[in-house]
């Protein structure tokens, strides 16, 4: 997040900022620290008021040098850049999940599926509300860990150079290793009794998912299992635009995985975990706990592999057969 809070501060940011907190509202004093100026506008008087930090007299801030695109608050002030990474989080996540889900919603889920029995009433609309109430606290808690990146703390880095080619492309498969693996813990963590009906079931209400059900989690149960994809940085190098788009394919794989699809047969079934197995996941709900892989299935003996006849569109199909039976039988 530290990238893209660069990127945001040059062409959004600080102009925003320096009309949030003009650095106009105040005046440096020989003491580093700033004082109220004077003014007719009530904002500046309000913002005036606020915590500052201190900026010496003969700073470009001092009095008589001010620039009406200068912020009291500057790039390297915590509570600015807090309030910044909530913004952009939250701006982010909502962009992901509002146009990948549906997309994949309108154009690779298979509608029939909401005649399934167990399709609750209004699904995709409760799905969706419980997204919007886990984003909030969700990105509250994944606070520190990007605030720890922008602070420096990561091992991230910026010129491919610097660890080469080769490890740029290695650290994609570590990267999606251990994050399989982390999750596939955390996942099967959260299955164990203490902690499933507190915070995993309602992620399990959706029987039959769909897309929009991707982030529709208890926010503790949706924040432990990203902390992974956050963990990774902090141990291992790793290119900061790589793991920027890495973090998009993640949440972008996340909802493509929730389309209750169960097409089977195909040549990558027995190596990829995808729609199909995490399918029988909400069906079964004590098999196949992986993001990407069935390896940590296999390992841990909770790999089901997907099956024609374990397709719910099979429930679906007799439920349409038994509704012409009765129609037909009214009929006559």
């Amino acid at each position: 997040m530290d990238l893209v809070l660069n990127i945001a501060d040059d062409y959004l940011l600080d102009a925003v900022w320096a009309r949030v907190v003009p650095a106009s509202a105040f005046l440096a004093s020989n003491a580093s620290a700033f004082i109220p100026v004077a003014s007719d506008s009530k904002w500046n008087l309000l913002v005036s008021h606020l915590p500052h930090p201190p900026i010496l007299a003969n700073s470009s801030l001092a009095l008589g040098s001010i620039s009406p695109l200068a912020s009291a608050w500057p790039r390297e002030y915590i509570p600015r850049q807090l309030i910044s990474l909530i913004a952009l989080t939250l701006a982010g996540i909502f962009l992901l999940y509002f146009v990948f889900a549906a997309l994949s919603y309108q154009y690779i889920f298979n509608h029939e599926m909401m005649s399934h029995p167990r399709f609750l009433k209004n699904q995709v609309r409760l799905e969706i509300e419980s997204s919007l109430r886990a984003f909030p606290v969700m990105t509250l808690l994944t606070l520190p860990w990007f605030e720890a990146e922008v602070l420096g703390y990561s091992k991230m880095y910026d010129n491919v150079e610097e660890y080469g080619w080769m490890y740029f492309f290695a650290s994609i498969a570590m990267f999606l290793l251990f994050t399989d693996y982390g999750i596939y813990w955390v996942h099967r963590t959260l299955h164990h009794p203490m902690l499933y009906k507190h915070i995993h079931k309602p992620h399990h209400k959706w029987f039959i998912p769909t897309p929009f059900a991707s982030h529709a989690f208890h926010p503790v149960d949706g924040y432990l299992q990203s902390v992974p994809y956050h963990l990774f940085a902090f141990i291992f190098p790793l290119h900061r635009w790589l793991y920027l788009s890495l973090f998009v394919f993640v949440n972008c794989w996340s909802i493509l995985i929730h389309d209750s699809d169960m097409i089977t047969g195909h040549p990558l079934e027995t190596v990829i975990n995808g729609p199909a197995h995490h399918t029988l996941h909400h069906l079964y709900f004590t098999v196949n706990y992986g993001q990407y892989f069935t390896w940590a299935d296999r390992w841990g003996g909770s790999y089901r592999q997907p099956a024609s006849e374990l397709d719910p569109m099979l429930q679906v199909k007799a439920k349409q057969e038994t509704q012409c039976k009765a129609a037909l039988g009214k009929e006559q």
